[in-house]
């Protein structure tokens, strides 16, 4: 058995060492940094992009929110993309007063598809905007978002991602769980590398890029996953993305479980995909550029899958190496109790204190922590399928939520004041 001692403990490094990084980084979120100087004083010109499959349930309720930004409404223009649609979303867009560009290819259907064929369109018409932001349809926008983000610009960043909230937090405890995983990330990753001067990541959507970014190429993305393949790209030529906790956006999350598992089942192969595409090109960016940023971002995509087949690994060589010293029955459900017990309270610990950081209230989400582990044990339980099985093909996920900008604000408003009033 020595040969597995030897494994045992090499994985055991390894993931020690990879998650005591991961501590480190995290700890600099709670720093406060000085924020960036104005390099420019100017209000920009944006395009603000929805691309958009049958959402005419939700679509007129985000043009809403953008038309009531608080800036110039003379410096920004709503496109919406109506990809593929077979409903009323193109109408009704138009009739909420924004710019519809319809799209049919039943062979390319994912939102970069789109993004790319709308992008090339603008690139080659020389349009004159400086940035622009992308939008899912089913969000509902801060009435400060472009405001916070025209900001951003002027202080020299040109790819920016916004704060991704959630719109429908405690419908249940599969939206409670997107809830406390997003603000996880966000405060403990995105937060934390901004700070340190690492680069966060795109999420999906409410996110900013200047228009010359995109310029040479359009937006050129293969995967199920565009907003980390546009990242990983960006960290791959030495560019650092931004990142903005006042730029909020309101995001819908799916309350059945079956949606959720196609979605984060999408997810998990869009990362395999980037994984496939990116790892060599992101270790030899770290090599050639020697930054902590290109090396942190070659921990993320080694970080993700890698990482979780390590672990099994490491369960799997403790789990010969008890068996072969003979553990009786007894044994081995004590030290199954041991692994279990803190892989249940751990998710627990960080959702409430993520909530407490961020002063949001516990108590609405208390059975959304209870289930916590449950959300996170099953993304696990998807990774360890997406090993083995994976459809690369595009599901839409239904949004129904039909909630407009002013009872968020005020709900926002009421929970805040609650939980200053606990501090």
């Amino acid at each position: 058995m020595d040969y597995l001692y030897i494994l045992r403990e090499a994985l055991m490094w390894i993931i020690t060492i990879y998650w005591l990084y991961q501590l480190i980084i995290s700890l600099c979120s709670l720093v406060k940094i000085k924020e960036k100087p104005l390099l420019v004083r100017k209000n920009h010109r944006f395009m603000a992009i929805i691309p958009a499959h049958n959402e005419e349930a939700v679509v007129g309720n985000l043009i809403d929110s953008l038309k009531k930004q608080n800036y110039d409404k003379d410096l920004y223009d709503i496109y919406v993309i109506a990809d593929n649609c077979t409903d009323n979303t193109a109408k009704i867009a138009r009739e909420a007063g924004a710019i519809v560009y319809e799209r049919f290819d039943e062979t390319k259907k994912t939102k970069g598809y789109a993004l790319d064929w709308f992008l090339k369109q603008k690139i080659a018409e020389n349009a004159p905007y400086d940035a622009f932001f992308v939008f899912d349809a089913d969000n509902i926008v801060d009435p400060n978002f472009i405001k916070n983000m025209n900001r951003k610009l002027c202080q020299g960043e040109d790819v920016v991602q916004g704060y991704r909230d959630i719109k429908n937090p405690t419908d249940n405890w599969i939206t409670a769980g997107y809830a406390i995983f997003y603000w996880t990330m966000h405060r403990f990753y995105h937060l934390a590398r901004y700070n340190v001067g690492l680069s966060p990541l795109l999420n999906g959507t409410g996110f900013m890029v200047r228009f010359d970014v995109v310029k040479p190429d359009g937006w050129d993305t293969k995967t199920l996953t565009e907003d980390i393949e546009f990242s990983l790209k960006r960290i791959i030529k030495g560019k650092k993305l931004g990142w903005a906790t006042d730029a909020i956006v309101y995001d819908e999350q799916p309350v059945s479980f079956k949606q959720s598992w196609s979605q984060r089942s999408r997810w998990t192969v869009g990362h395999i995909q980037c994984i496939k595409e990116y790892t060599k090109k992101l270790a030899v960016s770290a090599k050639e550029n020697k930054t902590m940023m290109n090396f942190d971002g070659f921990l993320y995509i080694v970080g993700s899958i890698p990482m979780f087949v390590i672990t099994l690994v490491l369960l799997g060589t403790n789990f010969l190496m008890y068996a072969g010293d003979g553990m009786s029955e007894y044994e081995l459900y004590i030290n199954i109790l041991k692994f279990l017990i803190p892989t249940f309270l751990l998710p627990i610990g960080i959702g409430v204190l993520t909530m407490l950081l961020d002063r949001r209230p516990v108590k609405p989400m208390l059975k959304g922590l209870l289930c916590y582990p449950i959300f996170m044990g099953t993304w696990l339980l998807i990774n360890f399928k997406c090993l083995f099985k994976r459809d690369t093909n595009w599901e839409k996920i239904n949004h129904i939520r039909n909630i407009k900008i002013g009872p968020i604000d005020e709900e926002k408003e009421q929970d805040t004041a609650k939980a200053v009033e606990k501090v």
